[in-house]
């Protein structure tokens, strides 16, 4: 593999989890809401979002992940192609509140969107993964969701980056596949200042 991963500050250094260098900040391109980071890769249409939400308390724990990606979908217009393929928990040793690991609930499932304002019969398919840690003693639900191009529409923007049809393996290329940098970066994941969050946040 030629993918190198570091440790990359989010939110102002506040928050910090890994994954690989060929991710870019679109920040540094494009404004993006204060309440997302948002990283792709243009040479493989690849994208990582972290995103810090309001809790939901009425959506139960065992079913967040899917809920907010059923949610996702509905944001895509792509609640009537969407696919749920896997759900689960995380443990995660390395984010804890008082002394208890806060878990991560995940979602996997397929879905045809469109990029930008380009409308329907220019949907890519895509696979998403997505982790919910609910951090309640904040009263915040961050997600991380990881796009992975399955199938390019040729007349989506995309297919002049990256060609149309069925997306190259990450393998073929020496990056690491998309599941591989969703996991590392759930699993990374780490708050380093609950200040981020205001009111009475503590670690």
């Amino acid at each position: 593999m030629t993918d190198v991963c570091i440790e990359r500050p989010l939110f102002g250094g506040a928050i910090s989890c890994s994954f690989p260098t060929r991710f870019q900040d679109v920040s540094n391109i494009r404004q993006v809401p204060d309440h997302q980071e948002v990283f792709v890769d243009p040479s493989r249409d690849e994208s990582l979002i972290f995103e810090l939400l309001d809790l939901k308390n009425e959506v139960a724990d065992h079913e967040s992940a899917t809920w907010f990606l059923h949610d996702l979908a509905v944001e895509q217009d792509a609640t009537d192609n969407m696919v749920l393929e896997h759900s689960g928990t995380m443990e995660l040793t390395g984010l804890q509140y008082e002394n208890t690991p806060v878990p991560a609930m995940t979602a996997v499932g397929q879905l045809a969107i469109s990029k930008g304002r380009q409308g329907r019969g220019a949907e890519n398919i895509v696979r998403a993964y997505l982790a919910n840690f609910r951090l309640k003693n904040v009263l915040t639900d961050m997600l991380i969701t990881a796009y992975e191009p399955l199938l390019i529409n040729p007349l989506s923007e995309s297919a002049r980056s990256v060609g149309a049809g069925i997306a190259v393996p990450a393998e073929h290329s020496g990056c690491l596949p998309v599941q591989e940098v969703f996991r590392l970066a759930v699993t990374s994941f780490k708050v380093n200042d609950w200040n981020l969050f205001g009111g009475n946040a503590g670690a």
